[in-house]
């Protein structure tokens, strides 16, 4: 019987070295990854985050009935002014020249808000962090402008769900459409709890009619 071959050790790749540590001599050390020889391409990137509201209040919020006036008009220009601040937020991201920069607010359910934040440039790096960034500060600013309504409003999911460009193309999430989807289906699942109860009253009323 022949004997089995070895399978050979993956090699690590340059790509799987952390970018952003450098030998030192006290250590590792962070530094800011130099891509000075990139090339220049076009980017973009696209954020999501959910906010949650106890009932009732984000009908108040989308109605521009909040205590602090149109809440999502604000929560945009907080976007994006904080996306084209990025690097003066989060240490070793480079100041990139943003090309564009586009907020979306979403009901996502009866007391859920879900913020979008896309962001394009043309240049040597990508654009994730500045919708990260933009769509945090986003929810932040909903938050600051409805708390007093209910400071039991939630912020939750703050993901990327896209990226394009660059050396490793193009990146979708798995759950980019998942919110939606059980959107659906909650929706689905009441209508059909509705209509079982509707026929079981039906069949309630017809045994008590035969029975008179």
């Amino acid at each position: 019987m022949p004997r089995a071959r070895p399978i050979p050790a993956r090699r690590t790749s340059a790509a799987r070295r952390p970018t952003h540590v450098v030998r030192g001599r006290s250590g590792s050390e962070s530094r800011m990854v130099d891509v000075g020889a990139k090339p220049v391409t076009s980017r973009a990137a696209e954020a999501r985050v959910l906010v949650v509201f106890p009932r009732g209040v984000l009908a108040r919020i989308l109605a521009g009935t909040g205590p602090k006036g149109p809440v999502t008009e604000v929560a945009r220009t907080a976007a994006v002014l904080a996306a084209k601040r990025t690097d003066e937020i989060v240490p070793l991201c480079h100041t990139i020249p943003l090309d564009s920069i586009t907020v979306e607010f979403r009901r996502a359910g009866s007391d859920r808000l879900e913020i979008r934040v896309r962001a394009t440039c043309t240049g040597r790096t990508g654009v994730e962090m500045e919708a990260l960034v933009g769509a945090s500060v986003a929810a932040l600013t909903v938050y600051d402008m409805s708390k007093a309504l209910d400071h039991g409003i939630r912020i939750e999911r703050l993901e990327l769900i896209e990226k394009s460009g660059g050396r490793s193309g193009t990146w979708r999430s798995g759950t980019a459409r998942s919110g939606t989807a059980r959107s659906g289906t909650a929706r689905s699942g009441t209508a059909r709890s509705s209509t079982a109860r509707s026929s079981a009253g039906r069949s309630g009323k017809e045994r008590a009619e035969r029975k008179a």
